[in-house]
């Protein structure tokens, strides 16, 4: 499957407050980058559906990933009718007979070995509904995953302070020919709340990055870089990854993300740098 380095996060065009139009100007202008693959899920408010709306006749020149699992009633989370009940909501959100990457969305390892929705994932493929049955998540569920050689896909956190998965699951992942999807590349922008005094948001992962930042001082190492260019560059062409997903709903955010992947790799003592900042300890973020 051919990606583009940099691809589109979609949670923020699920939300309802956000103009149709606008939508379809960050979406288009995203192909118009060369950007090819769109990542959205169940969970993502309206975004299934905006995007299926937003690029109907355009099929052949992008890559659709979304994640199932949940929230399909009347069927319970996490069951083999919900994941094949989700995959068919959301080929229909989406306008297309076939999904390239279907995900089951962060879900345990416990999960995992029961078998019932991977299962249920595998039969979608054999199907023809699903191109390719990926994983999307971090720690031990996402090393089963990949060591359970059922899956073509992984979906993990990647960025300067969350980089447990780059000293074994992502290269294991990429040795086996998956597609290695990094998510959360800019940290939340966590940067903006490392100053002493400054609040961090509510959100679990926010808070945690925001905390990791503070305890590392990686502000010498970035060099005069942009905070986001800086790290969308580290994520997009770290050690086993396809493609990093930049969630926003500002085509100029994403130009400018675009315009920094197109610079190429970081230099490789800076990569080296931010690897030897990284504690072995730090967990990878769910």
């Amino acid at each position: 499957m051919e990606l583009s380095r940099l691809g589109l996060g979609c949670g923020a065009i699920g939300d309802a407050g956000l103009d149709e139009r606008a939508v379809e100007r960050l979406v288009h202008g995203a192909l118009d980058l060369g950007i090819m693959l769109f990542d959205t899920a169940r969970s993502y408010g309206l975004s299934e559906e905006r995007i299926g709306r937003a690029l109907a006749g355009r099929r052949g020149s992008f890559v659709l990933s979304t994640k199932v699992g949940y929230d399909m009633a009347p069927h319970p989370d996490w069951t083999g009718a919900c994941v094949a009940a989700g995959v068919e909501a959301a080929r229909g959100r989406l306008r297309c007979e076939v999904i390239d990457i279907v995900h089951l969305h962060s879900c345990s390892r416990e999960l995992l070995e029961r078998g019932e929705v991977v299962g249920a994932l595998e039969d979608a493929v054999r199907a023809g509904a699903v191109r390719l049955a990926g994983y999307s998540g971090d720690g031990e569920a996402a090393a089963f995953a990949v060591e359970s050689g059922r899956f073509a896909a992984l979906e993990t956190s990647v960025n300067v302070v969350d980089q447990a998965a780059l000293a074994g699951v992502a290269p294991a992942a990429a040795e086996r020919g998956m597609v290695v999807i990094a998510k959360r590349p800019l940290a939340n922008g966590a940067w903006r709340w490392a100053p002493p005094g400054t609040a961090p948001p509510g959100a679990p992962d926010a808070a945690e990055y925001t905390r990791r930042f503070r305890v590392r001082d990686l502000d010498e190492i970035r060099d005069g870089l942009e905070w986001a260019e800086l790290a969308i560059r580290f994520a997009a062409f770290a050690s086993g990854v396809t493609c990093a997903v930049v969630g926003t709903s500002s085509l100029a955010h994403l130009e400018a993300a675009a315009a920094a992947v197109a610079r190429g790799p970081l230099p490789e003592p800076q990569v080296e740098a931010l690897r030897a900042a990284f504690p072995p300890g730090w967990p990878g973020v769910v």
